[in-house]
């Protein structure tokens, strides 16, 4: 059972756990995030059922538990944006920390009335955001005390600890990972590596905040599927993962760097139509715009992945550069998908400014 399986990191997850034969229930509210067309590949495959359903609907979860009787939840459904959080906490505090209660409770019920079956698990999936920001050194590990600083991260940070509760308290077998920042297909349009490609396409100002100092450590969205899959199956109840795509690179250097491959994919012309001369191309660079930056901005992320690499094998596959390259691809191959999505509450939208 997946929740949030209609979402960009949980479409990742339905889609491979299909492909590697799994039975999957993709358990999704269908908030504005979320779209169909993240799994519509997988849609008609036996293995795979979707729920629409809320986290915070309890008697929705009481039924699609009877009904289905998963061995495992990965637990993904979540309000992520930290904007969004900064205008509108609320549905943050609902959806991140009541939910996740819900969902636990409905989970510690249907196992206690299994017979406390040894093969069950509850996977929490995280971000390392929980863990505040980083001077200009270090790494987080799981060992890494909490200091989320807004209230997206408080309100993971909240259900992080509701988690580890109820695996302490009621001896629910859990699991729990941390990550980086995420990128690549399907990435909703409010993001920056998105907003970045589409507003470079479509000739708009590319906004980036402040001086675009903030560090983040990038992880490829379908290694970190494959991660959370390894975790769920050979991780050792109880435990946490942090994982990371060892891809450090400053906000600005990932916004240039996308401008350059959109440069060599889809060059842009002069007013004329014709391609400018290579002495004088022009740059989707040119359209860079330091906007005001939002409160309480992070400087900088950056995860050990030593546990999950020693215990669990598991290593990120996907560089930075080749990532980006990929996600670009994806994008210029895609219109239909993204522009789809143009209409959507806040896309396109100045969010997390109003503090």
């Amino acid at each position: 059972m997946v929740t949030g399986g209609a979402g960009f990191i949980g479409s990742a997850v339905v889609r491979q756990a299909i492909a590697q034969g799994h039975h999957v229930v993709n358990f999704d509210a269908l908030t504005y995030a979320a779209c169909l067309d993240n799994v519509a590949h997988v849609a008609d495959d036996p293995c795979y059922v979707f729920e629409q359903a809320d986290i915070r609907d309890r008697a929705a979860l009481d039924r699609v538990f009877t009904t289905h009787k998963p061995d495992a939840v990965m637990h993904l459904a979540a309000e992520s944006h930290v904007d969004r959080s900064i205008d509108g906490p609320g549905d943050f505090i609902e959806t991140n920390i009541t939910g996740t209660y819900h969902l636990l409770e409905a989970a510690r019920a249907y196992w206690t009335a299994q017979g406390k079956p040894q093969g069950f698990r509850f996977h929490h999936i995280s971000t390392d955001e929980v863990f505040g920001s980083l001077g200009e050194t270090g790494q987080f590990t799981e060992l890494t005390p909490y200091d989320p600083r807004s209230p997206y991260s408080a309100s993971k940070a909240a259900s992080d600890h509701l988690v580890c509760a109820w695996g302490e308290t009621y001896g629910l077998p859990i699991l729990m990972t941390n990550c980086s920042n995420n990128y690549g297909p399907y990435h909703f349009p409010e993001k920056l590596i998105p907003v970045v490609i589409l507003n470079a396409l479509r000739g708009a100002p590319i906004p980036v905040y402040g001086k675009g100092e903030n560090v983040r450590d990038w992880l490829y969205v379908e290694d970190h599927a494959d991660a959370l899959l390894t975790v769920l199956q050979n991780g050792t109840v109880g435990r946490s993962y942090n994982i990371g795509g060892k891809n450090e690179a400053k906000n600005i250097d990932i916004v240039r760097m996308i401008c350059a491959i959109l440069d060599t994919k889809r060059p842009k012309t002069t007013p004329s139509g014709d391609k400018a001369a290579e002495q004088n191309r022009l740059s989707y660079a040119d359209q860079i715009t330091f906007v005001t930056d939002r409160p309480g901005h992070d400087l900088r992320y950056a995860i050990d992945p030593t546990r999950i690499a020693t215990e669990l094998g598991w290593r990120p596959s996907v560089t930075l550069s080749e990532g980006l390259e990929r996600t670009v691809q994806w994008y210029l191959d895609n219109e239909d998908w993204w522009s789809a999505l143009q209409n959507r509450d806040g896309v396109g939208q100045r969010l997390g400014a109003r503090a």
